[in-house]
C-alpha cells in the first residue's frame, strides 16, 4: 500500500481571471480552426461576451463537483468582479467551499488509486481528486456548529441565500465562492441544499438549536429577478438540478435571451442534463431566437479558455 504522506503532497490551487491572460489568443485561434468543437468553443466565448455586456440578469449554475478543482477560485473571481448576478448550484459546492476555505486542503490524485486503500487510509476520492477526511466532514460540521449560535441571535429563521452570505461573511479566503457571493451581495441558490454535509448539518442545528430556513424565500428572490429583468442569460456548467432551476425559472419571462451549456452529457437517453437547448425552446425556457450554443467537453478544460474572453 501507498503511504498516505506520498498521496498528500500536492494541494489543489485555484485560478482567478488574471492566470487565464495567456489563453485569450486562444479564442482567435479557435476562431480560425472552426471545425468541429473549436467553433462551439469560440461561439460560447462570443455569446458569454454578449451576455455580460447586455443581459440585465445573468446567471452562472455549475455542479458542485468543480469545486473541489481550481476552478473554485475562478467562480469566485467572476462572481466578485460583476458578471454574474445569480448563482445556482448543489449542496455539495457549499461542502467543498466551507471546507477548503476553513483550511482543509484537498490534493492532486488519480483516477486508478485503489479505494479499499484509501478508505483504510482516510481519503476520499472525488475523481482524481484526493480529500482526506480531517478535511472534509469535520471541517464542515466545526464551521456550522461554530457559527450557528452566532448566526442566530439575529434572527432564527433564514432563506438559503442569506444564510449563505452569513457564512461567507465570515471567511477570509478570497478563492471562498461564499464570499464572493457575500461581498457582491449575490444569492447563492441551493434547491438541493439538505444533499450533503452542510445541509445535514443545518438540520442538526434545527433539532438542536430552532434554527429554521425558508427556501420559499430563495423562490421569491430569484421569482422577483426574473419577473422584473428585461433580457436573462445563463452560463450553466453540467446539468441536474442546476441546469433545470435555472431553465425552469426562465421560462416565466418566455425564455432566456443568451444561453450557454458546457457538458458531457448526451440527449440520446432524455435526461435533462444532455438536453440541448433547442429542446429547451420546446419547454418555453429559451427563446426561439435566443443566443445559444452547447459545448460537449471537460469543464476544467473548456471553462478557462470561455471565461479568458472577460478580461479586458
Amino acid at each position: 500500500m501507498i503511504d498516505r504522506r506520498e498521496l498528500l503532497l500536492n494541494p489543489v490551487e485555484d485560478i482567478s481571471l488574471d492566470d487565464l491572460r495567456s489563453m485569450k489568443d486562444s479564442l482567435r485561434i479557435y476562431e480560425k480552426i472552426y471545425g468541429f468543437s473549436a467553433e462551439a468553443v469560440y461561439k460560447a466565448s462570443k455569446v458569454l461576451q454578449d451576455m455580460t455586456r447586455n443581459a440585465d440578469l445573468k446567471f452562472l449554475s455549475f455542479t458542485a463537483n468543480l469545486v473541489s478543482t481550481g476552478l473554485r477560485g475562478l467562480f469566485a473571481d467572476m462572481i466578485r468582479k460583476g458578471f454574474f448576478d445569480v448563482v445556482i448550484t448543489t449542496g455539495g459546492t457549499i461542502d467543498h467551499d466551507i471546507a477548503r476555505s476553513m483550511g482543509g486542503k484537498y490534493y492532486k490524485g488519480s483516477f486508478d488509486l485503489n479505494d479499499s486503500d484509501l478508505k483504510e487510509m482516510n481519503i476520499h476520492r472525488l475523481g482524481n481528486i484526493l480529500v482526506p477526511f480531517e478535511s472534509y466532514g469535520k471541517v464542515v460540521e466545526d464551521t456550522v456548529r461554530k457559527l450557528t449560535p452566532e448566526i442566530l441571535n439575529e434572527k432564527k429563521e433564514w432563506s438559503g441565500y442569506e444564510l449563505l452570505w452569513e457564512f461567507g461573511r465570515r471567511i477570509n479566503d478570497n478563492n471562498s465562492i461564499l464570499k464572493a457571493a457575500y461581498e457582491r451581495k449575490v444569492p447563492i441558490i441551493v434547491p438541493g441544499i439538505l444533499d450533503g454535509s452542510f445541509g445535514t448539518n443545518i438540520f442538526i442545528q434545527y433539532q438542536l438549536a430552532g434554527l429554521r430556513l425558508n427556501l420559499f424565500e430563495d423562490e421569491r428572490e430569484v421569482k422577483d429577478r426574473i419577473f422584473s429583468c428585461k433580457e436573462s442569460g445563463a452560463l450553466m456548467i453540467g446539468g441536474g438540478i442546476s441546469k433545470h432551476h435555472t431553465i425552469w425559472w426562465n421560462q416565466f419571462k418566455d425564455g432566456l435571451d443568451y444561453a450557454i451549456y458546457l457538458t458531457t452529457a448526451q440527449e440520446y437517453d432524455g435526461s435533462l442534463s444532455g438536453a440541448k437547448p433547442r429542446e429547451a425552446v420546446s419547454w418555453n425556457k429559451i427563446k426561439p431566437d435566443a443566443e445559444q450554443v452547447v459545448v460537449y467537453g471537460d469543464a476544467t478544460i473548456i471553462l478557462p479558455i470561455i471565461a479568458s474572453s472577460l478580461i479586458n
